[in-house]
């Protein structure tokens, strides 16, 4: 009788034992899974559509900087930024880089992926989060929605940002959304004041990518082109690709001054704006009629996809671009 309960308590450890390796085998492969679909992670219409129809609903309520709709954009952020695995800023105790200006409590938003190979050296991804927000009066539709203005440009930016952290990157990249930027670049003169512009590679700006520029289909214009050689590594990046980047088309309403690359480029980081926009034709333009339904997801994916193509040496430390010339 001893000898069989024996037999039967040896059986059913050898059993348990097999039972548990078979189990810590399945997490340990289902951990593999897990970390093989995050490296793999791919740019799709499905995540930038989501970005770009949360941020533009009429529940962000046209994102004026001081409002209740823009701190909604800004929790959506930072929520973005904490799935995805991004870091905060410095010494922030928050995603959130707060501030005063002009009577009102801003703040940029600002998520870090810290590099290996050369961590001390800086890259910004970023687009402007806020916008024009609610009409004082008229009837109908007031909620200025800012889809492609800039919306489409924080939905890169949040594409971006999960896109390279599955992959890792040697130069540390801040993903920055700013805030005030149609109040005079207030956002990222802020941030500007406070960094240290010789640690700062490159700025990557994306404004306004929601419609098929006027070079056609799969292109985009970079401002400020002929200031640094920042589009050159880009163009050289894209070669080979149905993807083209061109100089700014509209050399008359200097571009290169009116988003928030300008705040970087004036301390001599070789900071530019992408955009496909259309300007001098687009009849949505800060207009209650920027909404995400008149925009191309497609054209916004593809975008962000020669983006993160063209970007990528610079980000993992291969290209540097030239300091950028700022006289007119």
């Amino acid at each position: 009788m001893k000898k069989t309960i024996l037999f039967l308590g040896t059986l059913l450890l050898i059993t348990s034992c097999k039972t548990n390796k078979t189990k810590s085998s399945l997490v340990a492969q289902n951990a593999v899974k897990n970390v093989e679909v995050k490296k793999n992670y791919t740019i799709d219409s499905i995540t930038v559509k989501k970005h770009l129809y949360t941020l533009a609903s009429d529940e962000m309520e046209g994102r004026a900087t001081g409002t209740p709709g823009i701190e909604k954009a800004a929790q959506y952020i930072e929520g973005e930024f904490k799935r995805i695995g991004l870091t905060t800023y410095k010494d922030l105790g928050s995603y959130r880089q707060n501030f005063e200006e002009k009577g009102l409590k801003m703040f940029n938003v600002i998520g870090v992926l810290e590099g290996k190979s050369k961590k001390d050296e800086y890259v910004v991804v970023s687009a402007h989060y806020d916008h024009l927000g609610i009409k004082k009066d008229g009837e109908g539709d007031r909620i200025y929605n800012g889809a492609d203005d800039d919306a489409s440009g924080v939905s890169a930016v949040l594409t971006l940002a999960e896109y390279f952290k599955s992959k890792g990157t040697e130069r540390t990249v801040l993903f920055v959304a700013f805030t005030a930027e149609e109040m005079g670049l207030v956002g990222s003169k802020y941030f500007g004041k406070n960094v240290n512009p010789e640690k700062f590679v490159a700025g990557i700006n994306i404004e306004m990518i929601g419609k098929t520029s006027s070079y056609g289909p799969k292109t985009a214009w970079l401002t400020g082109f002929e200031r640094s050689d920042f589009g050159k590594i880009i163009q050289k990046n894209l070669e080979g690709t149905d993807y083209k980047l061109f100089p700014d088309p509209y050399p008359k309403f200097k571009l290169f001054f009116r988003s928030d690359n300008a705040s970087l480029a004036r301390l001599g980081i070789p900071s530019h704006t992408f955009s496909t926009g259309p300007i001098d034709q687009d009849p949505h333009y800060h207009k209650v009629s920027d909404q995400a339904e008149t925009l191309n997801v497609s054209n916004i994916t593809e975008t962000i996809k020669a983006i993160a193509l063209g970007t990528e040496s610079i980000i993992n430390g291969k290209d540097t671009p030239s300091r950028v010339i700022i006289e007119d």
